[in-house]
């Protein structure tokens, strides 16, 4: 027996967690079902993109005895079963938590699919995966998105840029090849709209700079928040999310310009 076909992957992982619990403190657990173990287990394993957060008793452990021998030789003690197992699914339950409370994250994610480059997604994730246990990481992160999208934009393009250049020149060369600078606008909304895209990604490169992992800190070292990092992660993601939105819409016939303007 496995888990219902509708439950999240949130649900599967807080049930198998639900699970071992009972079944390491004496009452039973998995409907006393070799196959419910297995069905949870094979379910957990297929989660995309948390298998480092998903504890290694889970990959190792086959069948029910096989994790009884382990968390009765480990630890003698009902409490201090309960505190392990906790600890131990802590991570991935916190990451997917975090997924499901960011519905913003599926459309970016489905933007990134189009330019077919699992570099670039896969840098996305580590932004996503970052947010909570590693602001810092994820800051940098979020930069490292913007700087790896407009480059592969831009070679999809064949336009050439600097090997040094920043995000903000990236994005300007970007911008200006696919109608989307400011000046390329004569309406004023579409002109503010479009310079405060330009802002955000010069004050993101700052944020990166002034707080991300990639500089060393004097005493007074800002360190960001949770939310600091889920705000950096957001408008990395939507800004790249918007690149590539633009460029597919040009490389199908329907022009950048219309695309800006709609």
């Amino acid at each position: 027996m496995t888990t219902e076909a509708h439950q999240t992957p949130l649900q599967k992982a807080q049930r198998m967690q639900d699970e071992l619990l009972v079944f390491s403190t004496g009452g039973g657990g998995f409907e006393n079902s070799d196959e419910m173990f297995r069905g949870l287990r094979s379910e957990l394993l297929a989660i995309p993109d948390v298998q480092d957060l998903i504890p290694d008793f889970i990959q190792q452990h086959r069948d029910r005895n096989s994790f009884w021998q382990f968390i009765k030789r480990r630890f003698r003690h009902y409490s201090e079963r309960r505190d392990f197992l906790w600890e131990s699914f802590r991570p991935l339950l916190e990451r997917l938590e975090a997924d499901e409370g960011h519905p913003s994250a599926r459309p970016i994610e489905a933007a990134l699919t189009t330019l077919d480059e699992e570099s670039v997604r896969a840098i996305w994730k580590k932004a996503l995966g970052r947010r909570l246990s590693d602001p810092d990481g994820a800051i940098t992160a979020a930069r490292a998105l913007l700087e790896s999208t407009c480059k592969h934009l831009l070679d999809e393009l064949q336009v050439s840029y600097p090997d040094n250049a920043d995000p903000a020149r990236l994005w300007a060369l970007c911008a200006e090849h696919l109608n989307l600078s400011p000046d390329q606008h004569s309406e004023r909304v579409f002109k503010a709209i479009l310079g405060n895209c330009q802002s955000i990604v010069n004050n993101l490169a700052s944020i990166r700079n002034k707080i991300g992992d990639a500089h060393g800190q004097g005493k007074r070292a800002v360190r960001p928040k949770p939310r600091h990092a889920e705000l950096a992660v957001n408008l990395a993601g939507t800004m790249a999310a918007f690149l590539v939105s633009t460029w597919k819409s040009r490389s199908e016939g329907s022009g950048a310009g219309s695309d800006a303007r709609s």
